[in-house]
C-alpha cells in the first residue's frame, strides 16, 4: 500500500474511531436514562425475512450482531488479504514485528483471563474477550494526537489490529462454533467453492460474489456457525490480481473497488451501530463491587495490563534478539504509548463476549469489563504518548557536524 493510500485509511479510521466513541457515549447514557425500556424494547424488536415457504426471523440486535457484522468482517477480510499480498505484511521484514508483537499481545491477556477464571469452566468460556484490538477506536485516540505521533508507529498499530483481527476470526472459528448442522454445511461448502471457481476464472464483477456470498451468509447461520465468518470467506475470494485479459493497469481491482465501497458504510454506519446496540450497560444496582467479580476484572486487566505487558515484552525480545527493529524514528516510550493503545477492545471483545456468553449477567459483566479496560488504556495511552511527545520537542536537535 502506498503511503498516501495509508494516510487516507488512517484518517478514515481516525473519523470512524472518533465516530464509535460517540456511538457508545449515547448507547450508555440512553440505556440509562428515562427512555431505557425503549432502548431494551428495540433491541429484540423481531425483524424477519420471508421468501415463499423459507424465512429468517430474528430480533433486531441478533441482524446488527449476525447479520450488519458480517459486512464488517468481510471489509476485515478485504484488509488482511490486500495487506498480505501487497501492503504492510506482504514481506518478512514488515511483517515481523507487528506479527511477534500482536502474538504477545494476544497470548498474555488470555493468560491474564484464565488466572481470574479458572476455577470456572462456565466464565472460563471469555478467555479470548481481551485479546483482540479495536482499530477504529485506537487510531481515533492517535487522531486527537495529530501530528504528534510519527507515520511509522500509526502503521505500526494498524498492521498489528489487523494481525489481532485475524487472529480473532481464527479464535471465533475454532471456540465458538457448536452444534454443527451438515446440510447446511454442505450449502456453506458448495457455495464457497462457486466463489473460489470464480476467483480462478477471474472474474472482475462484484455481482456473482455478491449473490453467491449471500446464499453462504444464510448457509453459515443455519449451520452452527458463526454467520459472520461467511464474510471473511467472500473476502479471500475477492480477487486482487486478474487476469491479463481484464481492463488496463489504470482499473482498480475487485478487492480495491469492495474495499472502498464499503469502508465508509462499515465505518461510520455498521461500527456505530454496533456499538449504540451493545455498549448500553444499564448501571442501575451495579456497585464498585462487581468490576471484582472474575469476568470483568479479567477482561479489564487483561486489556489494560495484559496487552501492553504482551505487546511490550514480545517487542523487546524481538528487538533484543535483532529479530526485527523498532519503527524508524520512533522511542521505546512512544512505543508504550502505542502498546498501552492496543488495549482497547471494545468492537472485537464486545463481539467475542456475545458469543461466549448468553446469560444477561454475564453479558453486563462483559461490557463493564471492556468499557473500563479500554478506556483505562486509552487514556493511559493517549497521556504516554501526550508526554512522549513533549519530550521530543525539548530534546536539543543534534548539531551539525
Amino acid at each position: 500500500m502506498k503511503l498516501s493510500a495509508i494516510r487516507d485509511f488512517l484518517h478514515n479510521e481516525a473519523s470512524a474511531g472518533l465516530m464509535l466513541m460517540a456511538a457508545s457515549v449515547v448507547a450508555l447514557v440512553w440505556a440509562n436514562s428515562a427512555a431505557a425500556p425503549l432502548y431494551q424494547t428495540l433491541l429484540v424488536t423481531p425483524v424477519g425475512v420471508h421468501v415463499g415457504g423459507f424465512g429468517i426471523e430474528k430480533g433486531l440486535i441478533l441482524w446488527i450482531n449476525d447479520g450488519l457484522m458480517a459486512v464488517f468482517f468481510l471489509l476485515v477480510g478485504l484488509e488482511i488479504k490486500r495487506e498480505v499480498l501487497v501492503g504492510e505484511l506482504s514481506s518478512r521484514e514488515r511483517a515481523m514485528l507487528p506479527g511477534i508483537a500482536a502474538i504477545g499481545g494476544m497470548a498474555v491477556p488470555a493468560l491474564v483471563y484464565i488466572l481470574f477464571n479458572m476455577d470456572n469452566p462456565e466464565t472460563l468460556r471469555g478467555w479470548a474477550i481481551p485479546a483482540a484490538t479495536d482499530i477504529a477506536f485506537a487510531v481515533g485516540v492517535l487522531a486527537l494526537l495529530g501530528p504528534r505521533v510519527p507515520t511509522a508507529l500509526r502503521i505500526f498499530l494498524l498492521a498489528l489490529a489487523i494481525m489481532d483481527d485475524l487472529g480473532a476470526i481464527v479464535i471465533i472459528a475454532a471456540f465458538y462454533t457448536h452444534h454443527l448442522a451438515p446440510a447446511a454445511l454442505g450449502v456453506a461448502a458448495m457455495a464457497a467453492l462457486g466463489l473460489a471457481w470464480l476467483n480462478i476464472m477471474g472474474t472482475r464483477s462484484l455481482t456473482p460474489y455478491m449473490l453467491l456470498g449471500l446464499v453462504l451468509w444464510v448457509a453459515v447461520l443455519k449451520s452452527g456457525v458463526h454467520a459472520t465468518l461467511a464474510g471473511v470467506v467472500l473476502a479471500f475470494a475477492i480477487p486482487l490480481r486478474t487476469k491479463e485479459t481484464s481492463p488496463g493497469p489504470g482499473a482498480p481491482s475487485p478487492l480495491h473497488r469492495l474495499e472502498h465501497a464499503l469502508h465508509p458504510w462499515v465505518a461510520f454506519l455498521i461500527v456505530p451501530v454496533f456499538a449504540l446496540a451493545n455498549a448500553g450497560v444499564p448501571l442501575d444496582g451495579i456497585t464498585p463491587a462487581i468490576l471484582l467479580e472474575p469476568i470483568p476484572l479479567g477482561i479489564a486487566l487483561g486489556l489494560f495490563l495484559g496487552k501492553q505487558v504482551g505487546v511490550m515484552l514480545a517487542t523487546w525480545l524481538a528487538v533484543r534478539t535483532r529479530m526485527a527493529a523498532l519503527p524508524e524514528g520512533t522511542t521505546w516510550m512512544q512505543f508504550y504509548g502505542v502498546s498501552l493503545l492496543t488495549g482497547i477492545g471494545f468492537t472485537m471483545s464486545l463481539f467475542i463476549g456475545n458469543l461466549a456468553f448468553t446469560d444477561p449477567l454475564y453479558t453486563v459483566e462483559v461490557r463493564l469489563g471492556v468499557l473500563v479496560g479500554s478506556i483505562a488504556s486509552a487514556l493511559a495511552g493517549y497521556a504516554v504518548l501526550a508526554m512522549a511527545a513533549s519530550a521530543a520537542r525539548r530534546r536539543p536537535a543534534p548539531s551539525a557536524g
